[in-house]
């Protein structure tokens, strides 16, 4: 009778198998060398977190979109963020009465471009109900605060996402990337958290929300960088364009219902362009031949006066004018 092969037989059969299974001359494993991010690709990246962050923290957020140039950068990082799933908040602007035509057609036509919901809340429908009065100066900017944060409790937004940078004003430089707001939409400064290592604490009571900064680490040129890379379409009012202006406090204001010119000031026309666009009567044009996206970056990055402190005169109403809208409520 032929013995069976015995456990020591198996195993140096095994071993065997194993050893004629390998390939005896492996080309030794190289890992594939790391890219360094660009500055432009590291903001993208901790605003997409955020966008991810957000979603998977709230139940019902919003984007404040007025088709000025950070909104639109800020829904394109959105967009990014969920693609190819569809944005999953709406957007909501507050709309003074006052804005620019070319921003608004620019605003309904991306809306539509990407079958956005958007909310309006309208500051002259304040005004009619006796709700909110006009400015003697005109300025509807200061005015927006109630229309904002009503919507906001009305539709129990939980988180509101901003285009605020640290670099625009000295009272934004103080806000956190999630900046908690009471059930009044105020801000304290004090009952602001910490967020090391990029960790964001989203815990908020009933009635309170957050207001969220994406693009809180970006500088404006960091900005315009970014649209040129991505090819982001913007309103041509932010390229050099001749536009009737007349001049008050220093700044190139654009004639309007509103209430300007006054007697004394001459309406002139000139080759201007806007850094920021917000209410007419407050947001003021400069001296520009910047007709391309490189011109501007160009103009941009010789200028030594931020967007807000050139051009925009309901922050030079006192030195804590930020400060204190946003104590009341205000972005």
């Amino acid at each position: 009778m032929t013995p069976g092969p015995t456990t020591a037989d198996t195993a140096a059969d095994t071993a065997a198998d194993r050893t004629h299974a390998l390939p005896r001359h492996s080309p030794p494993q190289r890992a594939l060398p790391l890219t360094p991010l660009s500055h432009l690709d590291a903001l993208e990246s901790e605003a997409v977190h955020i966008f991810r962050e957000v979603a998977g923290e709230f139940e019902r957020p919003v984007i404040l979109f007025s088709g000025g140039k950070d909104s639109i950068v800020m829904l394109h990082l959105a967009l990014k963020a969920f693609a190819p799933a569809p944005v999953p908040f709406s957007l909501l602007h507050v709309d003074t009465g006052h804005n620019f035509p070319e921003v608004l057609e620019y605003r309904d036509h991306v809306v539509a471009a990407h079958g956005l919901r958007l909310h309006v809340a309208s500051v002259q429908d304040y005004i009619d109900r006796g709700v909110l009065r006009e400015r003697p100066d005109g300025t509807r900017n200061p005015l927006q605060t109630v229309p904002l944060t009503e919507r906001i409790q009305a539709e129990r937004f939980d988180a509101v996402f901003g285009g605020g940078r640290r670099d625009e004003e000295k009272a934004r430089a103080k806000e956190r990337v999630f900046s908690l707001r009471d059930e009044f939409s105020q801000w304290d400064p004090r009952r602001q958290r910490p967020e090391l290592w990029n960790l964001y604490n989203g815990r908020h009571a009933p009635g309170e929300h957050v207001r969220v900064f994406p693009l809180s680490n970006w500088t404006e040129l960091d900005v315009w960088q970014y649209i040129a890379r991505e090819g982001i379409e913007l309103p041509e009012i932010y390229f050099a364009h001749e536009r009737e202006v007349f001049q008050r406090a220093g700044m190139w204001l654009t004639a309007g219902e509103w209430g300007g010119p006054k007697d004394g000031e001459t309406v002139e026309k000139r080759q201007v362009r806007y850094r920021t666009v917000g209410d007419m009567s407050c947001t003021g044009a400069v001296d520009s031949d910047a007709v391309t996206l490189d011109q501007v970056i160009t103009e941009i990055a010789a200028s030594r006066l931020t967007e807000r402190g050139a051009t925009r005169a309901d922050d030079k109403m006192s030195e804590a004018a930020m400060e204190d809208r946003k104590r009341e409520g205000y972005f």
